[in-house]
């Protein structure tokens, strides 16, 4: 999971990195359009949470395969159509979806084109996310690993060309996204393609998954949100809104170093929790929740050394504008320096979604959010006059509220009594 993770930071990285070798503008856009993009994938991402829980328990108990083989077939195919619907709604919306968000105008154009190819790839997106999350609840993570490397390798060697060497110009870098998701959930297809058995759709058990995943769907909408706003911050700054906002964006990759493991073993952790307590082993799955939140916080303490002692190197190397990289090292050294307790918030919220207690992981985060992160970081950043560097520290006070308070709600509701 991990690995895959770092595949996923890979491409968002090189996405960056070209992006910004194109304009500040391009990045800055490219940064508000992904915010967006991944706001219409958040069906995918709680779909993918009720269908882990619900199919890594079925697999744990070997009693139960038609039943596994129902869930699976009725999963893959509310994956299909969900990500058909949003993908049109995504292209047409992308106009209207940018105008709301008052962005400067020199960025809106590239956005809007951006946003719009992104969202052919958003039905791609919803089968691999979920189809991948079918392979991890049935031991079969080695395979889903292949196929993030396949789409990683391809999405690099692609937006090079694609962006320097064709007319398409910066729309080569959301070209190469689209060209590398169509071939990876391809291969994901004929993996998968026999673990549906009778291929039967159960509106019974997509109905159990959506009640385990919805609210992991609107923790995802209030933290994109909640994302779109700091952006919307960004730009009601005074000065130099353009150079933070793609700073912001920079910021953001570079940290998905850390979070991207942070996530895996979030996953990782819904799996051996639901396998676990399909198995009737309580106790194991409390006490696996605390040893997988160690190894995952482990490993990003050691990212996090890497990047923090040669930050200002990678972010030259992201961007070549002087102002860009400046504010990039401020976000970096001031909230990079939290990651480690993200990250155990984050890894102990996955062993909560796959016992299937979604709704505390829902209000402790959007609490976090909402009532601590952007209160504060308009506060410190418009009304005491800190500039960015308020909305940096509002972000860090959410984290760590979000930390504690996740850490007594895996204690409440895992502990054996």
């Amino acid at each position: 999971m991990t690995l895959i993770m770092f595949y996923e930071f890979l491409m968002g990285v090189t996405d960056v990195y070209v992006a910004g070798r194109v304009s500040k503008e391009v990045q800055a856009a490219y940064g508000l359009a992904y915010q967006v993009y991944f706001l219409f994938l958040i069906p995918a991402i709680a779909l993918s949470v009720g269908g882990v829980s619900v199919i890594s328990r079925l697999f744990g108990s070997s009693e139960k395969k038609a039943q596994l083989e129902t869930a699976i077939s009725s999963y893959v195919r509310a994956a299909i159509w969900a990500g058909t619907g949003l993908a049109v709604l995504g292209f047409l919306a992308a106009p209207w979806i940018i105008q709301v968000l008052h962005v400067p105008q020199s960025v809106k154009g590239f956005s809007v084109d951006l946003l719009r190819i992104y969202s052919l790839a958003l039905v791609l997106d919803f089968f691999l996310i979920n189809t991948n999350g079918i392979l991890r609840s049935c031991g079969k993570i080695k395979t889903s690993l292949k196929t993030m490397t396949l789409a990683c390798f391809l999405n690099i060697v692609l937006i090079f060309p694609l962006a320097f060497h064709t007319p398409l110009g910066f729309m080569g870098i959301a070209w190469a996204t689209v060209l590398s998701l169509l071939i990876a959930a391809a291969f994901n297809f004929w993996i998968t393609r026999g673990m549906s058995g009778s291929h039967k759709f159960a509106l019974a058990v997509l109905k159990e998954m959506l009640k385990i995943g919805w609210p992991a769907a609107l923790m995802q909408v209030l933290f994109n949100l909640a994302s779109l706003a700091i952006f919307t911050l960004i730009a009601s700054l005074p000065r130099n809104t353009v150079e933070i906002m793609a700073a912001f964006t920079n910021g953001l990759r570079l940290e998905s170093a850390m979070f991207m493991p942070a996530f895996a073993f979030s996953m990782a952790n819904a799996v051996v929790v639901g396998n676990l307590i399909g198995k009737n082993k309580k106790d194991e799955a409390y006490q696996a929740g605390y040893v997988t939140a160690g190894l995952g916080v482990g490993v990003v303490l050691v990212l996090l050394s890497l990047v923090l002692l040669n930050a200002r190197q990678i972010l030259a190397w992201l961007s070549r504008d002087p102002l860009v990289v400046e504010n990039s090292l401020y976000y970096v050294y001031i909230s990079l320096i939290f990651e480690p307790v993200m990250a155990w918030s984050v890894i102990l919220s996955g062993g909560l979604n796959g016992a299937g207690f979604t709704r505390p992981v829902l209000i402790v985060v959007a609490l976090s959010l909402w009532l601590v992160r952007i209160p504060l970081a308009y506060g410190l950043s418009l009304v005491l006059g800190w500039g960015a560097v308020g909305i940096w520290w509002g972000m860090n006070a959410s984290l760590v509220v979000q930390c504690f308070f996740m850490s007594r709600q895996y204690v409440k509701k895992m502990r054996p009594a």
